[in-house]
């Protein structure tokens, strides 16, 4: 189990290992939130806050809602707006400590155009 948390402590993102690759999104928004994503099956992400702990953004087509903690700002996770068998969830990797995540590779994703990875 591995816990990632936002910058106060109200809301914690428990996930069950480390991320096998983490991303980073060139798209409007991820790079305005400068987050890195680690992805996990929607079923095996636990989120811990209370009630009104946390804000939701969703935008665009409305599939998606960014999660921030209401308290400090920090975006925590993305989540389907929709959950179905198999989503997944992804969750801000800058907020787990640094010598948590261990060696990971990072890949750069052009969300701002091609939706392909540069690497």
């Amino acid at each position: 189990m591995l816990t990632a948390t936002c910058h106060c402590g109200a809301v914690r993102v428990d996930v069950p290992r480390r991320p096998r690759s983490l991303t980073d999104c060139n798209c409007s928004i991820c790079r305005r939130y400068g987050t890195l994503w680690a992805y996990y099956k929607a079923a095996t992400v636990r989120v811990h806050g209370a009630p009104g702990s946390t804000n939701r953004y969703a935008w665009g087509d409305k599939t998606i809602g960014f999660v921030r903690c209401s308290t400090c700002g920090c975006i925590t996770h993305w989540e389907p707006v929709r959950r179905q068998a198999g989503s997944r969830v992804g969750v801000n990797a800058r907020n787990f400590e640094p010598g948590a995540l261990g060696p990971v590779r990072v890949r750069r994703l052009d969300g701002a155009s091609t939706w392909q990875y540069l690497d």
